[in-house]
């Protein structure tokens, strides 16, 4: 079947230092009806074109070229809007990762975000990349990606939406999307959520994830007390000079990836705390 590349989510641990992207997403496999309505003619990567936004001025290109566009120089083909009485929740989200704030239109594209932060490994993260002209069943279509997510290994193209929110036409547009990104070499999906328990994981080590300073050498003494064996949150912190204090550090650490845990469990001081390398 041709749609989302990645695997469905899994009921196993997921470790917090090794974790990657499709770790911890649950894509949407697009169905075979939807890849059947688009015209896939001998020519579609030629027909079928990209809109980007450089500057003041539009750059057109055809999908098989996709990949050559000066993507890290464009703008969002989309402005995002504010205003009174609106359904959906716009703003902005600072990423660690890239030192910018990064633009989402809804609080699902806010949790992809602060994932992205978390898993790194890219070099940057653009919102609403491109508009995507393409042919169906029904004439001609058109589709805004939510993210194009550049990676000097495998770059991703990626659509935010709740699996209950999606319609038949949107099936046809992802499908779309799907293939114009495997043209570009990228890969792609549809995020509709989250494992359980990683999201609030992710959330309660974000707290921690801005530059913090260590005048009580903390983090030296947690990484101490953990390298022989795994320790409870609660006992790991209890070791140090300043448990109190110590708990900010553990959580920082972890956000790192410097200490792992299992983010499909609950985080809370009977957590189990590993050294990196031993799981």
């Amino acid at each position: 079947m041709d749609g989302v590349q990645g695997e469905s989510a899994g009921t196993g641990p997921v470790w917090s230092h090794t974790c990657s992207l499709d770790d911890l997403l649950i894509p949407y496999e697009i169905p075979a009806q939807a890849v059947e309505r688009l015209d896939l003619g001998p020519t579609w990567s030629r027909s079928w074109t990209a809109t980007w936004k450089v500057g003041k001025a539009e750059v057109v290109s055809p999908v098989r070229a996709l990949g050559e566009v000066p993507a890290m120089a464009s703008a969002p083909v989309r402005r995002f809007a504010w205003r009174t009485g609106q359904r959906h929740r716009p703003g902005l989200e600072c990423l660690v990762s890239t030192g910018r704030q990064h633009g989402f239109e809804s609080l699902a594209e806010r949790w992809l975000l602060l994932v992205l932060d978390f898993v790194g490994g890219f070099d940057e993260v653009l919102a609403q990349p491109f508009r995507l002209r393409f042919t169906w069943s029904e004439g001609k279509g058109a589709h805004i990606p939510d993210f194009l997510l550049l990676a000097a290994g495998a770059s991703w193209l990626l659509d935010v939406r709740p699996a209950g929110l999606i319609a038949e036409e949107d099936e046809v547009r992802f499908a779309a999307a799907a293939k114009a990104a495997a043209a570009a070499g990228w890969r792609y999906a549809v995020v509709t959520g989250w494992r359980g328990q990683v999201l609030a994981g992710i959330d309660a080590l974000s707290v921690r994830r801005r530059p913090m300073t260590d005048p009580l050498g903390l983090e030296r003494q947690l990484l101490a007390a953990v390298r022989q064996h795994p320790l409870s949150f609660g006992e790991l912190v209890g070791r140090t000079r300043v448990p109190a204090v110590a708990r900010t550090h553990a959580v920082r650490l972890l956000w790192q990836r410097r200490l792992a845990v299992d983010l499909a469990q609950p985080l809370g001081d009977g957590t189990w705390i590993y050294p990196v390398g031993t799981v």
